[in-house]
């Protein structure tokens, strides 16, 4: 994760702040499409199935990749929580200015709790896809 990661990511973390509310309501469709779509992505990272992982991620995600194996190799080195999360749950998706970004709350195989920021790209065809992920480590411990 790079610096400008990090920053973007505690950025969001501080709209997840208890009392603040979002900016713009993300409708009850958009979010089921959204939760559907990471739940998806989870379940193909679950069943190492990277060609079907990698149909989830936004076009230009794709590109920088180039194919599912590297792609799917990215994930299992830099973001062993979301290619094989302990627990899942899902908070209420929000806009952060123009972007639907979706939080989820996972906790890694050893019990470190954490949230990972996923920024959602709505596609022509009304369909959404994951443009990115930012992790965050939260400072409880999960039992």
């Amino acid at each position: 994760m790079t610096a400008h990661s990090i920053i973007r990511a505690a950025g969001l973390l501080f709209l997840l702040a208890p009392g603040l509310a979002p900016a713009q309501a993300v409708s009850a469709a958009d979010a089921r499409a959204v939760r559907a779509v990471i739940e998806a992505q989870l379940e193909a990272f679950r069943r190492d199935d990277a060609p079907r992982a990698f149909s989830y991620a936004a076009p230009g995600i794709r590109d920088s990749f180039g194919t599912p194996e590297k792609f799917m190799a990215m994930v299992r080195e830099q973001y062993a929580v979301v290619y094989r999360p302990r627990s899942v749950s899902f908070e209420e998706p929000l806009m952060a200015g123009e972007d639907l970004v979706q939080p989820v709350r996972m906790t890694d195989g050893y019990g470190r709790a954490w949230v990972a920021i996923f920024p959602m790209a709505k596609q022509p065809d009304g369909s959404w896809r994951i443009n990115g992920c930012h992790l965050a480590r939260l400072p409880a411990r999960e039992t």
